[in-house]
C-alpha cells in the first residue's frame, strides 16, 4: 500500500458530530496521498455515547497498519492511549486531553465569549450555562461563558450532550429567583432539547428565555425559532488533527502540541435578534433535497437489513451477501479463534468477504493486522471502517467495510453501527438455534440409545424390527433373524471386581458386537447383560448360524480389565422370520426361549465337567 494509514478511534464512525470530524480527517488524509481507518469503539447498537460511558476497548486493532492515531472524546480510556504511545504510534486527541498526547480543540472559549457578549448587548444579565460537564471541551465553554460575566449565573449539568439533557434543564429553570433570562448550552442538541422543553411548558424563546447552542448543526438553521449558535468547524478540526498526527508520525519523543481551530458566533432568532428568514437558493434547496433522499435511503437500508439479517433466510449472514443492500462497496468479516484472549492480540479468522474477490476466506491473522491490505486496495478515496461485532452475550469478532461517511444522521444511527448490531444479533440467533438443535439431538439420542454403551435401546430396536417386518411383508424372500444374547459369568465379574469393571466389560462387549455388524444390521442392549442383534436381510440359508458362531467366538475371547484378564461365556437364542408376515415381537419371544434353552444347556455342560467362565 502506498501512503500512510492513520486511524481514528471514535465511539461511533458516523453522525452529525463524529461523522463530520471523520469526514474532514478523511478528506485531508486522501489529499495528502494517505488514507484513514475509522474504528468504532462502542459496541454496535449503542445509541448514546454519553450514557454508554467510555468503552472497555483494549485490543490493538489494525496497529500494524497505523502511522498515527486520532482519538475522539469518549472513545478510549487513558490507559489504552498510553499503550498505543508505548507501541511507538503517535496519538492526537480531539476535544479532550490524555496524558502525553498532543491535542486539537475547537477554540471553545472565544466563540462562547462572543456569544455571551452578544446576550449582554441584548440586556441579559442573568445568564445560565447548561452542558455535560464531564467533557473537557464543555468545561472550556463554561469558562468562556463565565469569563465575560461580572456575576456568573447558574450552572446546570445536562448529563449528556443530546436533546434529552436539554429537556431536563428546561424544568430546572423554573426554580430560580431571580429568573434566568438566557441560557448558553454546551451543544446544539442540548439547546434543541431545551427549546422543546421550554415550549412544552408554555415559555417562549427568545421572549421569555434566550437560547444559544454550540456546534452549528445543519438542523439549527431550520428550527423555529432558528438557533443562534457558536459554529465549530468539525471538518476543519478533523483536518487539523490529521495534519498534526502526520507531523508526529515517525518521530520519537516529539514534544506535546496543542492546536486550536477558531470558532465564531452565528446570529439567528433564538438569541433575540430580529428574524432574518431562511436563505433560499437553488443550490441550498438541491442540497436539502439530497439530504432528505439520503436519510430516506438510510431508513430503507436499515429496514432491509433487519429483514435480511433477522428474518427467515437460508443464507449464512457471515457470507456478507447482505452488504449489497447497504452503501458499502466492500467488506470483510473476521471472527475470533476459540482460544483468543479478549485483552490480547487475538487471532482472527476471515469467514466472509464482499464482493467475492481475492478469496480471503479461511485466512487467519492477528487483530493488529486486520483489516487485510486487500480491503484497503478497494477503498480509493473512500473510508475504511472497522466495527466490533459484539452482543451482550458474546464477542464475535470484527467487521470491516469500505464506504462513504454518513454525516447527516444522529450519532449511532449510521449504517455501520446498525449493521454491526444486526449482524451480532443474527450470529447470536444462529448460535442459539444450533445449540437448541444440538440439545434436541442429544435428547433424541438419549431417548433412543443406551447411556452406558451408546447402543440402540428397546425403543429404537422396536422401530428397526418393525421396519424389518414391513420389508419382509412387502418383499417375497426377504428374511431376517433376531439373536438374543446373555453373558454367562457377568455376575461373577461384578461381584469380584466391582460394578465399574462390569460396566467396562459391557462397553467392550458392545464394541465387539458392533465390529461384527453389517450396515443393515442392528445391535441393541436391552438392559443388564442382555443384547439383541437384528440381522436384516439374510444373504443365504444358515447365515444366522455363522453369525451366531462368530459372536460366540468373539465374545468369549479374554478382556483386559482393571489390570487383569477376564473371560465370560455367552448364551445365544436365534429366531428366524418366515415367508409372508413376520411379527417382530413374536420373534423376540421366540429368541428369548431359544436363549433360555441355550443357557440351560451351558449350565448342564458346566456341571458335567466343562470349564466355567472365569476371572483372573
Amino acid at each position: 500500500m502506498e501512503g500512510r494509514t492513520f486511524g481514528v478511534l471514535s465511539p461511533f464512525v458516523g453522525g452529525d458530530y463524529y461523522g463530520t470530524i471523520i469526514a474532514g480527517a478523511n478528506r485531508a488524509a486522501v489529499s495528502a496521498g494517505d488514507r484513514l481507518l475509522a474504528l468504532q469503539t462502542l459496541d454496535p447498537g449503542s445509541y448514546n455515547a454519553d450514557r454508554s460511558g467510555v468503552p472497555d476497548y483494549r485490543r490493538p486493532v489494525a496497529w500494524e497498519h497505523l502511522a498515527g492515531v486520532i482519538v475522539l472524546a469518549g472513545a478510549v480510556d487513558e490507559a489504552y492511549a498510553q499503550t498505543v504511545l508505548n507501541a511507538g504510534i503517535p496519538v492526537v486527541t480531539v476535544g479532550h486531553e490524555l496524558a502525553g498526547c498532543s491535542a486539537v480543540f475547537g477554540d471553545n472559549r472565544s466563540g462562547v465569549r462572543e456569544a455571551v457578549t452578544h446576550l449582554l448587548e441584548h440586556g441579559h444579565r442573568r445568564i445560565a450555562f447548561a452542558g455535560h460537564l464531564a467533557h473537557q471541551d464543555i468545561r472550556e465553554r463554561l469558562e468562556g461563558c463565565q469569563s465575560v460575566l461580572a456575576e456568573p449565573g447558574p450552572v446546570l449539568d445536562t448529563g449528556d450532550n443530546h436533546d434529552s439533557g436539554g429537556e431536563v434543564v428546561a424544568g430546572l429553570l423554573d426554580t430560580y429567583d431571580p429568573p434566568v433570562t438566557a441560557v448558553v448550552c454546551g451543544t446544539d442538541r442540548n439547546a434543541m432539547g431545551l427549546i422543546r422543553g421550554l415550549t412544552a411548558r408554555g415559555r417562549k424563546v427568545p421572549e421569555d428565555v434566550a437560547v444559544i447552542g454550540f456546534d452549528d448543526l445543519a438542523a439549527a438553521m431550520y428550527m423555529r425559532p432558528s438557533l443562534s449558535t457558536v459554529r465549530q468547524p468539525s471538518g476543519e478540526i478533523g483536518a487539523a488533527a490529521i495534519a498534526l498526527v502526520a507531523e508526529l508520525s515517525g518521530q520519537r519523543d516529539a514534544p506535546r502540541t496543542v492546536r486550536r481551530v477558531p470558532t465564531g458566533f452565528v446570529r439567528r432568532d433564538s438569541c433575540g435578534c430580529p428574524p432574518s428568514g431562511l436563505p433560499v437558493t437553488e443550490d441550498l434547496t438541491r442540497y436539502l433535497f439530497g439530504q432528505v433522499v439520503s436519510l430516506q435511503e438510510t431508513l430503507n437500508v436499515q429496514h432491509e437489513l433487519g429483514i435480511d439479517l433477522l428474518g427467515a433466510h437460508d443464507r449464512d449472514p457471515r457470507e456478507l451477501g447482505w452488504l449489497k443492500r447497504t452503501t458499502a462497496y466492500a467488506g470483510c468479516l473476521a471472527l475470533w479463534s476459540e482460544d483468543a484472549v479478549p485483552v490480547l492480540d487475538g487471532e482472527l479468522r476471515i469467514v466472509g468477504e464482499y464482493p467475492a474477490g481475492p478469496d480471503l476466506i479461511g485466512a487467519t491473522m492477528p487483530v493488529s493486522r486486520f483489516p487485510p491490505a486487500e480491503l484497503f486496495a478497494l477503498a480509493g478515496g473512500r473510508n475504511v471502517f472497522v466495527v466490533p461485532i459484539r452482543s451482550g452475550t458474546r464477542d464475535w469478532g470484527v467487521l470491516a467495510a469500505v464506504g462513504l461517511i454518513q454525516e447527516s444522521t444522529p450519532p449511532g444511527s449510521e449504517m455501520m453501527n446498525q449493521s454491526g448490531a444486526l449482524l451480532a444479533a443474527a450470529l447470536d440467533r444462529g448460535a442459539m438455534v444450533a445449540a437448541l438443535r444440538e440439545q434436541e439431538e442429544r435428547l433424541r439420542d438419549a431417548a433412543l440409545h443406551d447411556p452406558l454403551t451408546g447402543l440402540p435401546n428397546r425403543v429404537l430396536l422396536a422401530d428397526r424390527m418393525r421396519q424389518a417386518g414391513l420389508r419382509a411383508a412387502r418383499t417375497p424372500g426377504h428374511r431376517f433373524a433376531v439373536l438374543l444374547l446373555d453373558l454367562n459369568g457377568f455376575k461373577a465379574v461384578n461381584d469380584s471386581l466391582g460394578h465399574a469393571a462390569g460396566d467396562v466389560l459391557l462397553i467392550e462387549v458392545a464394541g465387539r458386537l458392533t465390529g461384527l455388524l453389517r450396515e443393515s444390521d442392528t445391535v441393541a442392549r436391552l438392559g443388564g447383560d442382555e443384547f439383541v442383534m437384528l440381522l436384516d436381510g439374510l444373504p443365504a440359508d444358515g447365515a444366522e448360524g455363522l453369525v451366531r458362531d462368530s459372536i460366540a467366538l468373539r465374545l468369549t475371547e479374554p478382556y483386559a480389565i482393571d489390570g487383569g484378564r477376564v473371560t465370560v461365556g455367552v448364551s445365544i437364542g436365534v429366531a428366524l422370520s418366515r415367508d409372508g408376515a413376520a411379527d417382530p415381537e413374536a420373534l423376540l419371544r421366540e429368541a428369548d426361549g431359544a436363549m433360555y434353552r441355550a443357557k440351560l444347556a451351558a449350565k448342564a455342560a458346566s456341571s458335567s465337567g466343562s470349564t466355567p467362565p472365569s476371572t483372573r
